[in-house]
């Protein structure tokens, strides 16, 4: 189809980052409009990555014929401007969490679904070999039923989640906007939807599974926002699960390897079968599936293994939109099923008791 016309709708910290460097790379990628707020931010976009034009009104951006679409502002906006750009005819990859409201998360799976399109949700640990090569294991061999879910993590966001400083990763020349990650409306919460969004979009990826009941507790201590979360779920195939969360310091993340870009993000998922159970911690690259009928492998894993890198969203995006087979491997339910856990757990630690998550 020859190259793929993209835009960047919230053209921030995180897109500047990650996204457009990654589209910027390939040969059949045209940059042809990216919106944000501010001229001067906008004109650093045009000279740095030579985008055909920039806006303040994401409208406006969808007006240029573009084949596909990147939707990385704040949270609050997801629903509207990817409802939008799908119904411009775009493909559209969008940020985790990729709504606040999970009945807003299911409308976007329902359109995309409707009108043809490919939306991709940016859980980029979905893409990595750890989280590949754990899928490969679920889905050939698996644990047999699903009895529990453990998921816990821990990442260097408290100095942005207490608005005293950025994260690994951010854009040098682009400082995240502090209200994007501290204020509700914009983010919906703190640690939640930042991080344990991306750890749920990995155990429900592998689970296959959806939350029913969800009781939390979360600790703001001085912050805006939760930098700390307990949650306990049971899922609707009846397993029950915890999922834990912890905004640390960044030079507290415990294993930092030569060679890589930052620290890397404390993550287990260990999924506990009646046949088995597997256990992927990310930090440590370790994959391990063991089985009572006698299987047990212990995956060799390339080096970086279980890094956080979001390369695998951009790029399928680009991949999907030129006809090419390839998985999507972060699809709008996932994300629909993810916003359900978050949005919950909000309800829950305001409610003081367990709460329903399924919305549909």
């Amino acid at each position: 189809m020859g190259d793929v016309r993209i835009g960047v709708i919230g053209a921030g910290s995180w897109a500047v980052s990650n996204h457009i460097p990654v589209l910027a790379d390939r040969d059949d990628v045209d940059l042809i409009v990216a919106c944000r707020k501010g001229e001067e931010p906008l004109a650093f976009l045009k000279d740095q990555f030579g985008f055909e034009h920039t806006t303040e009104d994401y409208l406006e951006a969808l007006e240029h014929d573009l084949d596909a679409v990147v939707v990385a502002s704040p949270s609050g906006f997801h629903f509207e401007h990817a409802k939008a750009a799908l119904e411009s005819g775009a493909n559209v990859l969008c940020e985790k969490p990729v709504t606040i409201d999970p009945k807003e998360a299911w409308e976007l799976d329902r359109l995309a679904r409707e009108l043809g399109r490919h939306l991709v949700i940016s859980f980029g640990w979905n893409y990595r070999p750890i989280g590949i090569e754990a899928k490969r294991l679920m889905d050939q061999h698996g644990v047999g039923q699903v009895q529990h879910v453990m998921v816990a993590m821990a990442s260097g966001t408290r100095d942005l989640l207490t608005a005293t400083g950025s994260y690994e990763g951010a854009a040098a020349d682009f400082a995240p906007d502090w209200d994007t990650w501290t204020d509700p409306k914009l983010s919906g919460g703190g640690y939640a939807p930042a991080q344990l969004s991306h750890a749920m979009g990995l155990a429900l990826w592998l689970t296959n599974d959806r939350a029913d009941q969800v009781f939390s507790f979360m600790n703001n201590e001085a912050a805006r926002v939760d930098l700390h979360d307990a949650i306990s779920i049971r899922y609707q195939s009846g397993a029950t699960g915890t999922l834990s969360g912890a905004s640390c310091f960044q030079a507290a993340n415990a294993v930092d390897l030569e060679g890589e870009e930052w620290p890397r993000h404390q993550l287990q998922v260990r999924i506990f079968g009646d046949e088995g159970q597997l256990t992927a911690d990310l930090e440590r690259d370790f994959l391990w599936l063991y089985r009572e009928d006698g299987l047990d492998e212990k995956v060799d894993l390339p080096d970086h293994a279980g890094l956080y890198r979001c390369d695998g969203p951009p790029t399928t995006l680009v991949d999907l939109t030129q006809g090419l087979e390839v998985p999507n491997r972060s699809p709008g339910d996932l994300g629909a099923r993810t916003v359900e856990v978050i949005a919950a757990a909000y309800e829950s630690a305001s409610a003081g008791g367990p709460v329903s998550a399924s919305v549909t």
